[in-house]
């Protein structure tokens, strides 16, 4: 099967900006929410029709030592990385070593009966009825994947597999185990290997604390108003497939040149990937696998946002405009999600922020 992306065919008409997207018109935007945010750096790449218009850094990726960000400097991905661990799943559906119809028995056979009519599918859309058990870690904490697992399952289903649609970290969490169970192999091991390294994406890899990594950047947190360093968490919750990866904006571009041509995974797996979930009672929900899927202002958007020690993430995909926005922050709470709906506002005006509540 050809290596299409099939979602080409859904494009809506492209609606120009009234004059052309520049440069400095993008600098302008990034470098005012930079100033009100009061974000230490940003790292930001558009591509518009195929093309990059930019991939490039500002402010600082390191306060302490005055570092600037740079189109090189790493980010932690949070839950953007959820787009990865879905890739993980489907090149190991494809090659056979598990279903999407697989129960979690399949794979934990202890795991409480309760559990039993949960399958990959209900955990790559959120709609497994597990809840987060992120209130229950001690962050301080390094836990074995085995013990992540039996803290997920000891939770209270929150609703029947397939019922409803609920976000849920320890869902994606428990993807990573279970590719490990599948393929004998660590699922970051799976993404150097089959997806990272075919792409070119030379940074992206697992978190690590331990490892030299050049052009990490620090996170950062405001605490009344002042920056703070991040706060430390134990190394195992930095290595989940909920979002705990490294990534440049480079590797972004690379990434979203993936999706565009159809890359590393089959055309059948990618219409999957971007196929909003039908619920029990029929209705559908705006997420795929790893994705959020939804109409925006008249056209497909694929979008998703992070946000974990630190750093907040945010990928949009405009399908009718053909238009990819990629915004890396290192502060915790900042939304970089306003900023590429800015930037895509250049393009289209129709995709600007909506005016606040009472404003025409």
């Amino acid at each position: 099967m050809p290596r299409v992306a099939w979602f080409a065919l859904l494009l809506a008409p492209v609606v120009h900006a009234a004059e052309p997207v520049t440069v400095e018109k993008i600098d302008a935007v990034v470098t005012a929410e930079l100033k009100k945010q009061k974000i230490p750096g940003v790292a930001v790449a558009v591509i518009h029709n195929g093309k990059e218009v930019v991939a490039k850094g500002y402010g600082l990726a390191n306060v302490e030592h005055d570092v600037p960000v740079t189109a090189d400097t790493i980010f932690q991905s949070g839950s953007v990385g959820k787009q990865f661990t879905s890739a993980v799943i489907m090149l190991l559906a494809e090659k056979k070593k598990l279903s999407l119809d697989d129960t979690i028995s399949t794979f934990f056979p202890d795991a409480p009966a309760r559990w039993n009519k949960v399958t990959v599918r209900h955990l790559l859309t959120h709609t497994s009825g597990i809840p987060d058990y992120t209130d229950e870690l001690d962050l301080r904490k390094d836990y074995t994947e085995g013990e992540l697992a039996k803290l997920a399952f000891a939770q209270k289903p929150a609703f029947a597999p397939g019922e409803k649609w609920s976000y849920s970290n320890t869902g994606y969490a428990l993807l990573g185990f279970i590719a490990r169970k599948a393929s004998g192999k660590f699922y970051g091991d799976i993404l150097k290997d089959d997806v990272f390294a075919p792409l070119g994406m030379k940074t992206a890899r697992v978190i690590s604390e331990v490892d030299i990594i050049p052009h990490r950047a620090a996170g950062y947190r405001l605490e009344k108003r002042k920056l703070k360093n991040q706060e430390w968490v134990a190394p195992s919750i930095n290595t989940t497939a909920d979002g705990a990866l490294y990534v440049s904006i480079r590797d972004m571009v690379a990434w979203d040149k993936c999706v565009r041509d159809g890359a590393v995974l089959t055309a059948d797996s990618w219409k999957q990937v971007f196929t909003p979930v039908k619920l029990n009672g029929g209705k559908t929900a705006g997420y795929g696998f790893g994705w959020a899927v939804d109409e925006d202002r008249g056209q497909l958007h694929h979008h998703h946002g992070g946000a974990w020690q630190g750093f907040t993430t945010h990928i949009s995909r405009y399908r009718g405009d053909d238009l990819s926005v990629i915004v890396l922050t290192n502060l915790a709470g900042a939304d970089p999600g306003g900023i590429s709906e800015q930037i895509a506002g250049l393009y289209n005006p129709k995709l600007g922020p909506k005016p606040a509540k009472g404003e025409k």
